[in-house]
């Protein structure tokens, strides 16, 4: 017979938190309402609730302290954080802190609903399973950027499975942050006070990977003038991330699955065997099962490495993350001023497909850091593309405009608008606006003269039409 369970809603919006409740009492639980200020305290600690749902606020209040109390106190307590404004960050924290689950408001019944079954059925299978486990954080010198869902979900996963010594397959496209990934699963497991190795498979040859994960005995090849330990060595007690797997000859294969299955590891033109605890945390930006099937991927090192998998989307299956990641790129860009982006070009960026993904928008960032001049331009944005949104933008065929294309200004009503926001943007600053269009200030004057632009009082400015000539 299962057990009634019992649940304590600490919520400041009524509405919300009647919602939450009655969801909960229809799924047979019994639920206990707070707020988040003083009357919490109120509450007897002694009070054995299977599960607390409080929202995670950016500033503290009696609420956190209070879960944190109860958490330290009871065995048997799993805690929700709900939040209004989630992040990528925020998820991995709470899911790898010992948190239940980390859910974005506003809540809907789908979302309670599969949160009662899946605490349910864990409780009843096994309730010892249901306590709480302190946070092991190291130090975390990478973040991991966005709000989307399907990258939260994938930073929840990541922190349920940080804190075990299972082996990691992440796959994904070059950029993606697969090594971020791995080094966030080190530095919030048990392990984070030993090492964290990161080796690029690819970018050492068939002889070479083998003496510089193993290490080699002196004389046993060409060049190897000393002993040498590998990086394995080094990885002893903490973890190692092997980066384009799916690059190494089946031959390395071979002795790299027996090294994970025994926690064996022999030099290169040794005879001695060393036992060390080492986590692995593999990668690829291939199709690993299609490796597999083509014969250039061992099965059974794949079953070994693919205890738990996951997948990193793409940058343009995240687009609304990109301002995000900008905004954390131009905070890292030292720079004698700071600068902005144009209206236009975060309109390019956000169409731009992104092959490079993550890593190749940092880069553009940087780029257009030293190229512009205050604001970023459309002009200084790298050829490709800016050449990419010409291309996607139907040409005109015979002279005419295609029907659905609205009405199209002129080029010199263009200039004359861009030549007005550009001086509303320097403050009329005539010198600073022409070291920004590359021209001489006469040469700006004179367009100003041309287009009759006046610095009008107000923003309902609307640029005149050419006058004849």
């Amino acid at each position: 017979m299962n057990r009634v369970l019992k649940a304590l809603v600490i919520e400041d919006d009524y509405s919300e938190r009647s919602f939450i409740a009655s969801v909960f009492r229809t799924e047979g639980w019994l639920v206990q309402e707070s707020t988040s200020d003083a009357e919490t305290f109120l509450l007897p600690s002694s009070s054995d609730w299977n599960l607390v749902i409080c929202e995670l606020s950016p500033h503290q209040n009696p609420a956190l302290d209070f879960v944190q109390g109860v958490l330290k106190s009871s065995r048997i307590t799993k805690v929700v954080w709900t939040t209004s404004h989630a992040t990528a960050l925020g998820a991995l924290n709470a899911i790898s802190s010992g948190a239940f689950e980390y859910l974005s408001k506003p809540l809907s019944l789908q979302d309670l609903q599969l949160l009662c079954s899946r605490f349910q059925q864990r409780f009843n299978s096994s309730p010892n399973l249901v306590v709480n486990k302190p946070a092991t954080h190291g130090e975390i010198t990478q973040t991991l950027i966005g709000k989307s869902s399907s990258f939260l979900e994938i930073m929840k996963l990541v922190g349920r499975i940080a804190p075990t010594s299972l082996p990691v397959f992440l796959t994904g496209e070059s950029g993606t942050g697969k090594e971020i990934v791995a080094a966030n699963l080190h530095s919030r497991s048990s392990r984070h006070n030993g090492p964290f190795v990161a080796l690029n498979c690819g970018a050492l040859s068939t002889e070479l990977i083998e003496a510089e994960l193993f290490g080699h005995e002196k004389g046993s090849f060409t060049g190897a003038d000393r002993q040498r330990p590998g990086l394995w060595d080094e990885a002893d007690g903490g973890t190692i991330f092997l980066d384009e797997i799916t690059e190494t000859s089946l031959s390395f294969q071979v002795k790299l699955l027996r090294t994970i299955q025994r926690g064996e590891v022999r030099s290169v033109g040794s005879n001695k065997v060393r036992h060390l605890d080492v986590r692995v945390i593999a990668a690829s930006n291939r199709d690993v099962e299609q490796e597999v099937a083509d014969g250039r991927f061992r099965q059974d090192l794949f079953y070994r490495l693919n205890a738990v998998s996951i997948k990193l989307p793409p940058l343009r299956e995240r687009r609304e993350d990109i301002p995000l990641l900008i905004e954390a790129f131009q905070r890292r860009v030292v720079t004698e001023t700071p600068f902005t982006l144009s209206p236009e070009v975060m309109e390019i960026l956000l169409d731009y497909p992104w092959p490079g993904n993550v890593r190749e928008l940092e880069h553009t960032v940087m780029r257009t850091a030293a190229m512009c001049d205050g604001i970023v331009l459309p002009q200084d944005l790298p050829e490709r593309i800016r050449n990419h949104r010409m291309s996607t933008i139907e040409p005109i065929h015979n002279g005419t405009l295609h029907e659905d294309l609205p009405q199209l200004s002129s080029l010199a009503n263009i200039e004359a608008d861009y030549i007005k926001r550009l001086l509303t943007h320097t403050n009329w600053n005539q010198q600073a606006a022409a070291r920004i269009l590359n021209v001489d200030r006469k040469t700006l004057a004179r367009k100003i003269k041309r287009h009759d632009i006046t610095r009008a009082p107000s923003n309902s400015y609307s640029p005149q039409k050419r006058k004849a000539a």
